[in-house]
């Protein structure tokens, strides 16, 4: 008797009336969505020769929906007023936004959020969640619209970089919490630009891979906000001794 894999034979594909094809498993694929297949099937053969120019496509068609979601929405200041306007942007983000007095408001998982917020044009936002948001430099243009924000988390924004933090300095005045957890691309300058925000109570600087020495940041950090607690890092993180550096035993034998 013959294994049952044997048995098993390659069909070809066959057409039937309602205008599909008869797979395997009977499923009925529309003739149009072949024709899409084969349409960008089509498009990427005749437009890449290869891996790295689809590779630099893909990551350029990427960078203009991170564009695209970083427009300015400035324009919706004059309308609703800048509190409105900057908890539009973040709430377009996926992020949360909490006005003065009022609960969080958060979008769901479709990205819709109450209207209410619109109501509240003299209320000041005093806390922002931007977590996972892909806010970049130019979309702080909208965030910066905050003037009395007083918490603000970035944690694991993946464009949020060195030169994003060199731009919070309009909030100096009113800044008292940050988070940047998690954040790919923020390095010591960065951290080093933190220096105008003065008011800062807590700082939350865990697992930036770009920091190259995570202890001998973390205790510049708080040499530079004396008034602020640094968290999220080991203090001996980075700063073990070579065994050239270890402190010798008096008692032990000088190696000649």
């Amino acid at each position: 008797m013959a294994a049952p894999w044997l048995s098993l034979r390659l069909v070809a594909p066959m057409w039937n009336g309602t205008r599909g094809i008869h797979r395997l498993g009977g499923a009925v694929v529309p003739e149009g969505n072949q024709k899409k297949e084969r349409t960008m099937l089509q498009f990427l053969t005749d437009h890449f020769y290869d891996v790295e120019a689809l590779r630099g496509y893909l990551l350029q068609r990427e960078m203009s929906k991170v564009h695209l979601k970083n427009r300015s929405f400035t324009w919706l200041e004059e309308q609703h007023g800048p509190y409105s306007a900057g908890a539009f942007f973040i709430l377009k983000q996926g992020g949360a936004v909490k006005f003065r007095d009022k609960e969080w408001i958060r979008p769901d998982k479709y990205g819709h959020f109450s209207p209410e917020f619109w109501n509240f044009r003299e209320v000041p936002v005093e806390a922002v969640d931007a977590s996972d948001c892909e806010i970049n430099y130019e979309g702080l243009d909208n965030l910066l619209l905050l003037k009395e924000l007083q918490s603000l988390s970035l944690q694991r924004c993946p464009h949020v970089d060195d030169w994003c933090l060199s731009r919070l300095y309009p909030l100096a005045d009113s800044l008292q919490e940050l988070s940047l957890a998690g954040c790919p691309r923020v390095s010591e300058r960065g951290l080093a630009c933190l220096y105008h925000l003065q008011n800062l109570r807590r700082l939350d600087i865990s697992d930036l891979p770009a920091v190259s020495n995570p202890g001998l940041t973390q205790i510049l950090v708080e040499e530079m906000l004396p008034n602020c607690q640094v968290v999220g890092v080991n203090w001996a993180e980075g700063l073990k001794l070579g065994p050239e550096e270890q402190p010798q035993d008096p008692a032990s034998p000088v190696p000649a």
